[in-house]
């Protein structure tokens, strides 16, 4: 895996009208206002952010993943405007494990169907990923159309997760591996 293409250089990808570039402090007020609705992170391990410092506190975290060439999260504006985040919440060799968020103005908008193949040619090119997973908790019916519609194989449940809110989770493992896409990139 080519980890200096995430801790080494500018890294900004385009999709159409969307633009992905690695989460920054300016953006804080924003991933503030996104995670303070509790309909964000109902199926997340993190309770609605009530403050600046807790939102800082995740761009720090995305921050040190991307030094240590672990993980990239990204922001995704659409022509500038901040509309959610997605990235590899997980690189470990040449396995990754994507993760995304939208406003909740922003969703039934297909910007995951638009965004997402942006991000996992970036995991197949620049990382060298071989296979590319994600976990989806159960009852979020809209993330696991998402990934179906990209050709992601449910490969079945993780019970047990977590626990998280008080409660131990099950979530479904998704995964896609490079020579389902070779086609198409």
């Amino acid at each position: 895996m080519n980890r200096r293409s995430i801790t080494c250089g500018r890294v900004r990808l385009n999709a159409g009208r969307f633009t992905l570039a690695p989460l920054e402090m300016a953006d804080a007020a924003e991933v503030l206002c996104q995670f303070a609705d509790p309909s964000v992170v109902a199926f997340m391990d993190i309770e609605p952010m009530t403050s600046v410092a807790e939102a800082q506190a995740i761009i720090a975290w995305a921050q040190a993943q991307r030094a240590d060439g672990v993980g990239l999260r990204l922001s995704i504006r659409d022509r500038g405007d901040y509309v959610g985040t997605c990235g590899f919440e997980r690189i470990d060799g040449a396995v990754g494990e994507i993760a995304y968020d939208l406003v909740p103005g922003r969703r039934g908008e297909r910007i995951m169907a638009a965004v997402l193949p942006t991000l996992l040619a970036f995991g197949w090119r620049e990382l060298a990923l071989e296979r590319i997973e994600a976990k989806v908790a159960e009852g979020n019916a809209a993330s696991c159309a998402v990934l179906e519609r990209l050709g992601f194989t449910r490969l079945g449940p993780l019970t047990g997760q977590g626990p998280w809110k008080g409660r131990y989770w099950t979530q479904h493992l998704y995964a896609l591996t490079r020579p389902s896409v070779d086609a198409t990139l």
